[in-house]
């Protein structure tokens, strides 16, 4: 980051209720399932969820006793824990397919530890990340107050709070702070979208009262004074969001969600952080 002059930089973050986050759950389920019964299992599991439908793909080496039963009922659960019980996807009616199968021998010669040879993931990647000292948990602080909005709302959707009534999982947030000389002053914009119900209380729920209720929890969740203006701050900026999750939008695990970065970062961080050297 810059440490003189004034910038604006933008992160994003989506819940737990994302199509993407809950195909990456039911895979950490997946694997968590196989760990927990033996430590040197070696699990490579891809989901893909959409409209009341669950594929779970993949290679695996494992103990027997992880059925593909017991997986199909384990991904039921996380998605119950999420907090699905819609008509496009419910924990209990979508179809559950699993496909899991041997992991290659050949994939296998790479991956395994022999003599002096490295012990490979069988994959190569470029990882990028850094501490700061922006926020107390040393994250940069847009993507640390995404997650901290989500997060909260989260909790008081599970915790039945009247003040949320009628939110569903499917969330999304960005961030937008104002850094003068290195340091972040303030949100110059916020946008929250999230699934909701169409009625409550038989009535339309409208976005205006959906922006009611998110506003507090937003501020509070800032630092005193940031804040941004209300004309900046937009929640389901597209309209209604009923139809969402993963009736709405197919998922896939690994579908990460970076922040959007303003073009004045150096061209080297943009092309780390996957964008081009004329991407915004």
């Amino acid at each position: 980051m810059r440490d003189r002059g004034e910038y604006l930089f933008t992160s994003e973050s989506v819940s737990e209720g994302h199509p993407d986050k809950v195909a990456d759950r039911i895979s950490d389920t997946v694997l968590d399932c196989f760990l927990s019964q033996d430590p040197y299992s070696r699990v490579a599991c891809e989901t893909l969820v959409t409209t009341n439908r669950i594929v779970i793909a993949g290679e695996v080496r494992g103990p027997g006793s992880v059925t593909k039963d017991l997986l199909s009922h384990l991904a039921r659960l996380a998605v119950h824990d999420i907090g699905y019980e819609q008509e496009g996807f419910h924990w209990q009616t979508a179809a559950v397919e699993c496909h899991l199968h041997a992991q290659s021998a050949h994939i296998a010669m790479g991956v395994d530890a022999a003599g002096n040879k490295d012990e490979g993931a069988g994959d190569q990647g470029i990882m990028f990340g850094y501490a700061c000292t922006e926020t107390p948990e040393l994250m940069p602080a847009p993507i640390f107050y995404a997650h901290l909005i989500l997060r909260r709302i989260s909790e008081m959707r599970r915790n039945k709070d009247p003040m949320v009534a009628g939110l569903l999982p499917d969330a999304k947030s960005q961030v937008t702070l104002r850094y003068i000389d290195g340091k972040p002053v303030g949100a110059t914009s916020i946008v929250v979208s999230t699934q909701h119900v169409e009625k409550r209380d038989g009535k339309d729920l409208e976005q205006a009262e959906i922006k009611r209720m998110l506003w507090p929890i937003v501020e509070s969740s800032l630092p005193k004074g940031w804040m941004c203006a209300g004309d900046e701050f937009y929640v389901n900026p597209t309209g209604k969001f009923v139809i969402s999750g993963p009736d709405g939008d197919c998922g896939l695990t690994g579908q990460d969600h970076r922040g959007h970065l303003r073009r004045r970062l150096p061209a080297w961080r943009r092309r780390i952080l996957g964008q081009g050297p004329d991407e915004g």
